[in-house]
């Protein structure tokens, strides 16, 4: 769980801070999201507007050269956080005039990492995201209204209820959400890694599952392995890894082993059904959604009661 070097760098030196888990971190807000915000860009418990609205300066500047070939997985629906990246989702059967929902991962939270089988859920929240359109300009500041659910147990995820509906985006942006796949990926499956913190697309494919991939106090299940192409980085965090040939969103990715150490943060290992332990250096990972349409009723609303929903319980 890596933060970029520039929020590492502000958060070391304001509040000391050490590393997170090897996931990639959030997106450095945008003006209209430090004015939505009281005037100050909060990562975690630290104020740091003039450094963050700099950074996010530089991104803007950059966003035009990662600009995607047409037909290709682009930034539409995609948000950068003050922190990680994300993007605006809907289940299968949403209905358009239902509250719009953003996906990213639980240790992108404002409030820091859940703890090992902690599972947060129906939380106030007023956090803000910029919405980016298809050449990863941003044309909106989105807020969250609700956060309905978060952990770090099993996967790494969180997922906000926008005070807008996914109707109201399309018609004021031009910009649909993007769909959940209710199905499990499958391995050699072609995948982008859509970055709407760093304006950049990852192309690669599913190389395999790990069984387990433990990092620190956290372990996930049945976690996604890409191959060496997606040399996913900080600012990451969050991003949805989307089906190429469909465009669904099969996964978000959340860490990779920078250095080759063994189950440390930053360098998860992969344990198999017979507690074979693997570390695989350089290499990045996702943690599956396509267990969350079943947890979600009508009007967004979360059912961790419902027939099927199999995510991680309070």
């Amino acid at each position: 769980m890596r933060k970029p070097l520039v929020v590492a760098l502000c958060a070391l030196a304001m509040t000391g801070a050490g590393a997170m888990p090897a996931v990639a971190a959030e997106a450095p807000p945008t003006s209209a999201d430090t004015a939505a915000a009281t005037g100050t860009t909060t990562t975690g418990t630290t104020t740091t507007g003039t450094v963050m609205d700099t950074v996010n300066g530089v991104l803007d500047s950059l966003s035009g050269l990662t600009a995607p070939k047409a037909g290709a997985v682009n930034f539409a629906g995609t948000v950068a956080l003050s922190n990680c990246s994300g993007s605006v989702v809907r289940m299968p059967d949403a209905e358009d005039d239902d509250p719009a929902l953003v996906l990213t991962n639980g240790h992108c939270l404002e409030s820091g990492f859940p703890g090992p089988g902690q599972v947060l859920t129906d939380r106030a929240s007023s956090r803000t995201f910029s919405l980016l359109n298809a050449s990863g300009s941003r044309v909106a500041t989105l807020r969250a209204d609700r956060l309905l659910y978060a952990t770090m147990t099993d996967t790494d995820a969180a997922i906000y209820r926008l005070s807008t509906s996914y109707a109201r985006i399309k018609s004021s942006y031009g910009i649909d959400a993007l769909t959940l796949d209710d199905s499990r990926p499958a391995a050699g499956t072609s995948i982008s890694v859509v970055s709407g913190y760093w304006r950049r697309i990852y192309n690669c494919s599913v190389d395999g599952f790990a069984h387990r991939l433990k990092e620190g106090d956290w372990t996930f299940k049945d976690s996604v392995r890409y191959t060496p192409e997606c040399n996913t980085i900080g600012g990451t965090s969050g991003s949805p890894v989307v089906d190429s040939a469909t465009g669904k969103v099969v996964a978000v990715n959340n860490t990779g082993n920078e250095d080759g150490e063994r189950c440390t943060l930053n360098n998860p290992c992969e344990v198999d059904e017979n507690g074979q332990v693997t570390v695989r250096q350089g290499i990045n990972y996702a943690q599956q959604t396509y267990l969350f349409p079943a947890c979600f009723g009508p009007d967004s609303k979360l059912e961790l009661d419902a027939s099927g929903c199999l995510v991680p319980k309070p």
